[in-house]
């Protein structure tokens, strides 16, 4: 293999630490601040690590400018998800470059932004530039399982609210196919929902009314009717072709049924006695909210649902669910948008603002009212995160490096911009 560039052979070595969500509180999470840490240390960087929850730390860094002025934030998560060896043409955890490719886990999600931003400013500051704005980079666990001990927490520490007013924050987003750059402004707000039936017992043999798992089934036809709808709304037909429609995926609503259980055994669930009608069943759905349905006309739904089949719903106790959706606007009314539009096309590059259709880190900034944006500088590339043989192109991910410099650099040379004033009013009123 030819000799690879330095900024290759760094992100190598920080894609070799495993740190899946799951393990990372036994020592892969601190593995992977250590050496996140000693490179902000490296350039310069002072670093604060904040461990909200044991085992789970975060890393922030400063890149100081004018404290008068709002300051932007480089949010990214280090955390990645499991990778199932057997079904990789390579090993997920080896960094290995096939054809100009990097595979691994993490190479989208999103290891390549957090070594992307760092690289960007050491960059920078070897050609002397200061900026005007400060500068924060945080580093966050548990992304991948929800963010509510990783990013949710931070948010609630004294060390959050020392870096003062937020003017914009960056946060991941998605590669484009196409020849873009997409750009998230908001994204569907994730339910996870248990749905719990309770009803009577008996023989097998016989037709005994309303069990338990007849209610719950019955609860779950109406909630999969609602998801074919959706389906259709997006423009797909029954072979999962995509036909004429300006929707994406980001506009309607998913429902997915990921969990039943049910059943009575003597042996932890190793056997059941399928001669007897279990009195309790359980489901879990996956539900992503659209923007354009309201959080509490979905909830009247369900509570339709579940009321007409005598069946309960709870949110799963380990999750925050929003109940409103918290968007980032893409107008003139937002200076923030403006300029990062100007940046990013003034270098040639094409912008697609779209709804973001899974969750991110950024939800709990929108939700305090801080702009975010949620972008990852891979085009004419195909979104692999979380699939098997996940890679980034050696090319894609360098040039991203420079969208950065460009995009830092602009960002946090800005004096005080028309209309931020009465953006930070209206965050306030919130």
């Amino acid at each position: 293999m030819p000799d690879l560039a330095p900024e290759v052979e760094l992100f190598r070595d920080f894609l070799r630490i495993r740190s899946v969500s799951g393990e990372g509180p036994a020592g892969s999470y601190a593995q992977a601040v250590a050496w996140l840490e000693a490179f902000c240390q490296r350039l310069g960087l002072p670093t604060k690590q904040v461990e909200p929850v044991k085992g789970k730390p975060v890393l922030l860094a400063t890149w100081a400018g004018n404290s008068d002025l709002p300051s932007l934030l480089l949010n990214s998560h280090y955390d990645v998800v499991p990778a199932m060896d057997e079904f990789w043409n390579v090993n997920p955890w080896t960094a290995d470059v096939v054809d100009g490719k990097i595979y691994g886990r993490g190479t989208q999600d999103m290891k390549c932004v957090c070594v992307q931003y760092l690289l960007a400013i050491e960059r920078l500051k070897a050609k002397g530039f200061v900026p005007r704005r400060t500068v924060h980079l945080s580093f966050v666990p548990d992304e991948e399982v929800g963010g509510v001990d990783g990013m949710g927490k931070l948010l609630q520490t004294p060390e959050f609210t020392s870096l003062g007013v937020l003017g914009l924050a960056l946060d991941e987003g998605l590669a484009n196919p196409g020849d873009a750059f997409t750009v998230f402004y908001g994204e569907r707000t994730p339910w996870w929902i248990l749905v719990r039936a309770a009803g009577p017992t008996g023989h097998g043999s016989r037709f005994i009314k309303d069990t338990a798992p007849q209610k719950l089934m019955r609860m779950a036809e109406r909630a999969l009717a609602f998801r074919r709808a959706q389906e259709d709304a997006l423009g797909h037909d029954q072979n999962g072709c995509k036909h004429g429609t300006a929707k994406k995926l980001g506009d309607v609503t998913t429902l997915n049924l990921t969990m039943l259980r049910t059943g009575v055994s003597n042996d932890n669930g190793k056997t059941f006695c399928l001669n007897v009608i279990p009195t309790e069943a359980e489901a879990g759905f996956d539900v992503r909210i659209t923007p354009h349905l309201a959080p509490k006309d979905f909830q009247t739904l369900l509570d339709k649902w579940c009321e007409e089949e005598g069946v309960t719903w709870q949110f799963a106790p380990w999750t925050r669910p929003l109940k409103e959706h918290h968007l980032t606007e893409t107008n003139s009314s937002n200076p923030w948008w403006v300029a990062f539009q100007e940046v990013v096309t003034g270098m040639g590059h094409k912008v697609e603002p779209e709804v973001f259709p899974a969750a991110t880190d950024s939800r709990f900034l929108r939700e305090l009212g801080i702009p975010a944006l949620g972008f990852s500088p891979m085009k004419n590339c195909p979104i692999l995160l979380h699939e098997h043989n996940e890679y980034i192109p050696i090319d894609t991910y360098l040039s991203g490096i420079e969208v950065y410099v460009g995009l830092i650099e602009s960002l946090a040379s800005k004096d005080k911009l028309e209309g931020e004033d009465d953006q930070l009013k209206r965050r306030r009123v919130r």
